[in-house]
């Protein structure tokens, strides 16, 4: 069974996201790390960001592991080294490559098949788990999506804005697992919402498919 949250970055997927397993009892998954750690052995390594074929064949040698909030690459808890602004940005470069996707998109239908989950991401419910029993894509203004990025990171606001403009429009863009709602996901604008607020919707939605404890 799965739950999946969709939605750009800043929109308050993870925190949202984090809530509703907990409330629901289920396992929590961040797919997106799992592609910022591709981007930051990729950095590591000094590898070509825009090589898709070179890029597969790093992603096919590193082991991940995501579980209990915590990120693991090669074994190493990498957890708040991806969250780093040039990470981030490095992700959305990889993530456009359908070779890297195929491998990643591969290890989530892996993972999700064997269990529970609300899983966040970008293209949960397009792609990675089409038959998701819940769909919701989570959006907020442009302005206050780049203040809570701004108020995690301490970057500028400005600067937070700018950046997600161009990593919009390349996921959006992209020809796969373009950043886009489900046609039957459920549509939530955080912008005037507190978190506790969008955690007990989505919850009473998954609850009313039956769905969690």
């Amino acid at each position: 069974m799965v739950i999946a949250i969709d939605g750009p970055a800043g929109a308050g997927k993870s925190t949202v996201a984090r809530a509703v397993a907990r409330a629901l009892g289920i396992t929590y998954l961040d797919s997106g790390a799992m592609y910022r750690c591709v981007a930051l052995a990729a950095l590591r390594a000094g590898a070509d960001l825009e090589d898709g074929a070179a890029l597969e064949q790093l992603v096919r040698g590193l082991e991940i592991g995501v579980a209990d909030g915590r990120v693991l690459l090669d074994g190493e808890d990498v957890t708040e080294a991806i969250r780093a602004p040039e990470v981030g940005a490095a992700a959305s470069r990889v993530s456009v490559h359908p070779e890297v996707r195929d491998a990643i998109v591969a290890r989530q239908r892996a993972l999700i098949g064997a269990g529970d989950y609300v899983a966040e991401g970008r293209d949960i419910g397009t792609v990675v788990s089409p038959d998701a029993s819940l769909k919701v894509f989570l959006t907020a203004s442009d302005a206050e999506r780049a203040r809570r990025r701004a108020a995690e990171t301490g970057e500028p606001p400005a600067e937070v804005l700018a950046a997600h403009a161009t990593r919009d429009a390349r996921d959006r863009g992209r020809e796969h697992g373009a950043l886009r709602p489900a046609d039957d996901a459920v549509e939530i604008d955080t912008t005037a919402l507190k978190i506790d607020d969008v955690v007990s919707r989505i919850a009473a939605l998954a609850r009313e498919r039956g769905l969690g404890r």
